[in-house]
């Protein structure tokens, strides 16, 4: 008979590929959980990790074993939602990844209030990339992530939350400063900063400008993780780059007016709370996004108030 420990430590080990990390994250001794997994493999008469690769890969029968697995364990954990509904509590841990270009301007305007009103939820967060956010949430490494959609990826679980503008942030003295509103048939200018790749924000603003195969004017070649850096560099070295809205917050007046809105396209980025298809913790997702929600104005939340930019 497999127990669900046996289940635990085999989507642990499916999920660090390596014995000694998926036994500390079990809380267990090495040798422990090596010999349950493979007395769980002797009862069933199959191999599900192949030992002779580092790291240790699944095997094919494996991988339908492991994948089960996950969702029996979800299962058994909803006993523990049911209980906590019943009793009216709300304890646990969120395990919350979100994107860079997301992070600095989201986070500082509900996470502190979130935490300190539901002191029995353990909280941590870790900034990643969009690929990255997709593979942990899939692993279980994380529990919910904070970025841009839509995936198109299946297994997901996608919950809108806010439509964010797309504006254009320049120089004092790039020719833009004078205009009130930016066309998208402007964009495609050679003097533009970006973000590095992998950020789904640079590929939107590739997208937004139709950038084709253009001579850099800027005094240097330079690309960042962060939107911050490139507002910095487009004060200090001219040109101009793209920003969320969010970022406005952090402005002043003189600043705010160098942002300027893209007008025939008024392009937004959708921005969601994604989870894994056999994610549990349904209260407290519920109460993260009401946090979520109420920190975010609210005509930022109404979908029909620009054009969605594709990030792919």
């Amino acid at each position: 008979m497999v127990s669900l420990i046996q289940l635990e430590y085999i989507v642990a080990l499916d999920t660090y590929r390596s014995f000694s990390l998926a036994a500390d994250k079990c809380f267990v001794t090495q040798p422990t959980l090596s010999m349950q997994i493979k007395k769980m493999e002797t009862d069933l008469g199959i191999t599900i990790f192949d030992r002779t690769k580092q790291p240790i890969v699944v095997t094919d029968i494996g991988r339908v074993i492991v994948d089960q697995a996950r969702q029996v364990l979800a299962e058994s954990k909803k006993i523990e939602e049911l209980i906590q509904l019943s009793k009216n509590t709300l304890t646990g841990e969120l395990k919350i990844g979100i994107i860079p270009s997301l992070a600095p301007y989201l986070l500082p305007l509900f996470l502190g209030n979130f935490a300190r009103k539901y002191p029995g939820i353990k909280i941590s967060v870790r900034e990643y990339l969009t690929h990255e956010i997709s593979e942990y949430l899939q692993n279980e490494k994380i529990d919910v992530g904070l970025l841009v959609t839509p995936l198109d990826i299946g297994g997901f679980n996608e919950t809108p939350l806010f439509y964010e503008k797309i504006l254009l942030y320049c120089n004092k003295n790039h020719p833009f400063a004078k205009l009130h509103e930016i066309k998208s048939t402007q964009l495609g200018h050679e003097n533009l900063w970006l973000l590095s790749q992998g950020h789904c924000f640079r590929n939107q603003a590739v997208n937004l400008c139709k950038m084709k195969d253009q001579t850099n004017t800027l005094p240097f070649e330079y690309e960042s993780a962060s939107i911050e850096t490139l507002i910095k560099f487009v004060d200090k070295e001219g040109g101009f780059t793209l920003i969320p809205e969010l970022a406005l917050l952090d402005f002043n007046d003189a600043k705010k007016s160098l942002a300027k809105r893209i007008k025939d396209v008024n392009p937004v980025r959708e921005v969601s709370l994604v989870t894994s298809r056999v994610f549990v913790k349904k209260r407290i997702l519920e109460v993260l996004k009401k946090e979520i929600l109420e920190a975010i104005p609210a005509e930022m939340q109404d979908k029909k108030r620009g054009e969605i930019v594709e990030w792919k």
